[in-house]
């Protein structure tokens, strides 16, 4: 048997398995914070409309800034994105259900200048980019089907 060379045992056929069939686990990319207290998050409370805090068990923090997406984005926009997530969140970011964007980050200290941040990314008609809102008694995105 030619597999047998490769060090493949076929009464054991998972052992030393190697594959890269489907995407990593979600889990691999989760900031150190929402990592180290997963299932362990005591409450979370609105500071203001798009802004929240989620505060674990031992106490650690992370803020979480909720801005308006939309559902088709072009490559220009997903990077500029991105740019901001490497700028101020250590590269994290997540999109919700209903293509917002929530930009995470571990301190109080950071969210100013996130949102300052935010705010001065225009289009170029004058509208925001990055619309911060759709927590609480807000507006959100609506999401409808396609049919």
């Amino acid at each position: 048997m030619a597999f047998i060379s490769t060090g493949y045992n076929p009464k054991k056929p998972m052992e030393n398995r190697i594959s890269d069939l489907g995407p990593k686990s979600y889990e691999d990319f989760y900031p150190p914070v929402i990592a180290k207290n997963k299932g362990k998050w005591s409450h979370h409370e609105i500071l203001e409309p798009g802004v929240l805090v989620h505060v674990a068990d031992s106490g650690d923090e992370i803020y979480t800034i909720r801005v308006g997406g939309c559902r088709l984005m072009s490559t220009t926009h997903v990077n500029e994105i991105c740019d901001i997530a490497d700028k101020h969140c250590d590269g994290h970011l997540r999109f919700t259900t209903r293509n917002n964007i929530e930009f995470m980050v571990d301190s109080k200290d950071k969210v100013e200048p996130l949102k300052n941040d935010l705010a001065s990314r225009k289009f170029p008609g004058g509208s925001f980019k990055f619309p911060i809102g759709g927590t609480g008694a807000g507006v959100t995105n609506i999401v409808h089907t396609q049919g």
